[in-house]
C-alpha cells in the first residue's frame, strides 16, 4: 500500500468519537425545595407568563420577553446587565420545551449568551411532587459550557446561585 504522506485525520480531536470537544465542560447539578402551594399551582407560575414574570427575569435593563408554554414552543429573553468600570453586557437566553406533563414535569434546553457568544447550554429537568400540603420540586440540570470565561470554576458555583435565587422568586411569586 502507497503512502502520500497525509495522516489519517484523529476521529477524537473535533469530538466525533463521541468525546466531549475540546473546550466544553459538563456539569450536572440539582436543587430540591418545599414549596406551600400545590403543583398545579407551581405548574402554572412556570405557565402563565404574567405569573412567571414576576420570578424568572434576566438581570439588568431594557428586558424584553417571549414565552410560549408548548413542547416546540420556548421562550426568548435579553437585557443588558450594567458592568462597574466596563462595557455593559447584552445577555440572551433562548429556550425550548421538549415535555411538559402537567403538574408533574417540564423538560427544556436552553443557552445563554453574552456579549453575542454561546456560554453555555443546559438540559433541564423539573419535577413537581405533591408532598405535606405543597410541592417537593427537584430541579436537575445538565450544563455544557461552551465558551471560556474569565474564571471558570465560577461557572458552575455561578450557574447553581443564580438557580437557587431564581427559585427563591419563585416562592415569593407562589405567596402573593
Amino acid at each position: 500500500m502507497a503512502t502520500t504522506g497525509a495522516t489519517a485525520p484523529d476521529p477524537a480531536a473535533d469530538g466525533q468519537d463521541g468525546s466531549p470537544a475540546p473546550g466544553v465542560r459538563h456539569e450536572t447539578f440539582a436543587v430540591e425545595l418545599h414549596l406551600d402551594a400545590p403543583p398545579s399551582a407551581v405548574f402554572e407560575a412556570f405557565a402563565d407568563p404574567s405569573v412567571r414574570r414576576r420570578w424568572f427575569k434576566l438581570p439588568g435593563r431594557d428586558a424584553t420577553y417571549d414565552h410560549h408554554f408548548s413542547v416546540g414552543g420556548g421562550e426568548t429573553a435579553s437585557s443588558v446587565f450594567p458592568v462597574p468600570g466596563a462595557a455593559p453586557e447584552r445577555l440572551a437566553y433562548t429556550s425550548r420545551y421538549l415535555d411538559i406533563t402537567p403538574a408533574s414535569r417540564i423538560v427544556y434546553a436552553y443557552t445563554s449568551v453574552v456579549d453575542d457568544i454561546p456560554r453555555w447550554s443546559s438540559l433541564v429537568t423539573v419535577e413537581l411532587h405533591p408532598d405535606s400540603g405543597g410541592t417537593h420540586l427537584r430541579w436537575t440540570e445538565q450544563a455544557a459550557f461552551l465558551a471560556a470565561s474569565a474564571v471558570p470554576e465560577h461557572d458552575l458555583p455561578h450557574l447553581r446561585g443564580a438557580t437557587r435565587l431564581r427559585l427563591n422568586g419563585l416562592t415569593v411569586a407562589l405567596r402573593s
